[in-house]
């Protein structure tokens, strides 16, 4: 492998970026892949073995795949740092904005262009180097052939910085540990020094974030952190967030992709992207979803094995087979790998499980009038008890199969304007050992539904206000979960939790993003009753697909 460091890449405003490119051992000319992030080009190409989450020098973001892998067979592996990041000019603007798309439409262009290449380029990389491959797509470079994004959010409201329209942190997070001072913020460059005032001044009277020293601290000062400043000053969906979403660029990617992700993953943000890709994207695709919640880093061989199998098909016009295999594959835990051909699964059985008095969850609604299940929840500065309703099913008698997404409708009553919903669904074992399979969230006053753009296991909330909630009075809520591939056991049980804080009494999933309630979501700072009816006239339910075993299964 031969190294160039620090290669000056022209944009077409004339700020440069700073690019590592491994070229493979040979005369060449090669096809090209090309990756891109804030993250730091250098860290991508370290001498350290592949080392698991356990690792004490595990590092998550060393994701663009490995140079060396790729070079030895037959790519140029071109690493750049975006905008603003490291010697590249420039200032960088938080995740996915514009100026990012057009700098990876003339990377790629120039990658083209050199003696080097072959003149097909592909882009490569998970998460942020996932999600900048389709904005990038969605621009249309002439020479790029085909992307693979792993892990990229769809919808940077819905599945980054607001989960149901709550406050979801791990931006302030993934900011701090991994940009840092290269960060500006998007709204103090492009609002008049009066319109900042404004949303400082609101900031400062939120009751939930004055519960957040961190937090306040950054509403009141924005420079402490600009890019979260930017999402405490967006709370609904919008613009800010539409031009940063892939999902609104959809109809103008017209390159194959292969997208995917793992179960969990980053609290449902990569998962929940990769599904609404593979739907929406109307082009040759593949969608893969893996069984860990966290990857070993740097990408592991299976990931950059993958790679080149798919690479190999699209920019080197070799029969790999990649084509011939279902599109779909997918592992179920307890189970193994699945291959399907649609999502959700065609045969899947949706079944209605009622909330029902004493905690049960069951296919017959409750027949009796009234008698709602209540729970009360403190203010986190008052309490670290999270209280929550609980309803599951008798011991199956049998295996059963859960596949696909879930949807919860709920009626309840609170004595406040607004509360955080969060659903949990577990898998409960014959000793009461429980493991969180999916989760879903709601923030209550952004209940409304867009019934033209739902699906029965996908409510669509546009988030474009917030009404507050008529105290006292039984509201209905429909929550969307994330969706699960689980087998559960003969003698398990499947349980729905229902809080309004955090966890629900586990622990997170991914102990990187720490313990307790921050860095998840903003909870509420007032004390607030909440009353679930299951009735004929209020059927709370939780919609399951259940799924038919594979033969030989």
């Amino acid at each position: 492998m031969r190294t160039h460091r620090d290669v000056r890449v022209p944009m077409r405003d004339g700020v440069e970026l700073a690019a590592d490119v491994f070229l493979p051992d040979g005369d060449g000319p090669f096809p090209v892949l090309v990756a891109v992030s804030p993250y730091g080009k250098e860290i991508q190409s370290l001498p350290y073995p592949t080392q698991p989450p356990t690792s004490p020098v595990y590092y998550r973001e060393v994701e663009a795949g490995d140079p060396r892998y790729l070079t030895d067979h037959g790519y140029v592996h071109v690493i750049a740092d975006a905008r603003g990041i490291g010697s590249s000019g420039g200032s960088y603007k938080g995740w996915m904005s514009p100026d990012e798309a057009r700098d990876g439409y003339d990377l790629v262009e120039w990658a083209a262009a050199q003696a080097w290449s072959d003149g097909n380029v592909g882009m490569v990389g998970v998460s942020y180097y996932g999600a900048i491959q389709l904005a990038v797509a969605a621009l249309q470079p002439p020479h790029l052939k085909a992307i693979m994004p792993i892990n990229a959010p769809a919808d940077f409201y819905r599945e980054g910085t607001h989960h149901g329209g709550i406050t979801h942190v791990f931006f302030k997070w993934i900011y701090e540990t991994c940009v840092g001072g290269a960060l500006e913020s998007a709204v103090l460059a492009d609002e008049q020094p009066e319109r900042v005032r404004e949303i400082i001044d609101r900031l400062r009277e939120d009751p939930d974030l004055q519960q957040y020293v961190p937090l306040y601290n950054i509403a009141l000062n924005p420079s402490r952190q600009p890019g979260f400043f930017d999402i405490l000053a967006h709370p609904l969906d919008g613009p800010f967030y539409w031009e940063r979403s892939a999902y609104r660029h959809y109809d103008r990617i017209e390159v194959p992709m292969y997208t995917g992700s793992g179960w969990w993953a980053y609290a449902h943000m990569h998962l929940r992207g990769a599904f609404q890709h593979y739907a929406n994207v109307d082009v040759p695709k593949k969608l893969y979803i893996e069984s860990r919640v966290e990857a070993d880093a740097p990408m592991d061989e299976a990931y950059n094995a993958e790679v080149v199998r798919w690479y190999d098909h699209w920019l080197k016009g070799i029969d790999t087979g990649i084509m011939d295999e279902p599109p779909i594959r997918f592992h179920v835990r307890g189970r193994g790998f699945r291959d399907a051909h649609e999502w959700p699964l065609p045969e899947t059985r949706w079944t209605e499980l009622h909330l029902r008095r004493f905690g049960g969850l069951s296919a017959e609604p409750e027949p009796v009038e009234g008698h709602p299940d209540v729970f009360v929840q403190q203010p986190v500065v008052e309490t670290a008890h999270v209280a929550q309703a609980e309803y599951a099913t008798e011991p199956f008698a049998e295996d059963v199969e859960v596949i696909g997404p879930l949807a919860l409708t709920l009626y309840a009553a609170i004595d406040d304007v607004d509360t955080n919903w969060m659903a949990s669904v577990l898998d409960v074992f014959p000793d009461g050992t429980e493991v969180e399979l999916t989760r879903g969230f709601l923030k209550a006053s952004h209940r409304a539904v867009d019934e033209s753009r739902s699906e029965p296991w996908r409510p669509w909330h546009p988030h474009t206000e917030a009404v507050p909630v008529p105290v006292d009075e039984i509201v209905e809520y429909r929550i969307e979960l994330s969706p699960m591939a689980s087998v559960l056991r003969a003698g398990h049980r499947l349980k729905l939790a229902i809080s309004a804080m955090d966890h629900a009494g586990w622990p997170p999933i991914d102990p990187e993003l720490g313990t307790g309630h921050q860095p998840w979501h903003v909870c509420r700072n007032a004390t607030v009753t909440h009353r679930i009816a299951h009735d004929r006239r209020h059927p709370s339910r939780l919609l399951v697909p259940f799924a038919p075993r594979e033969q030989g299964a």
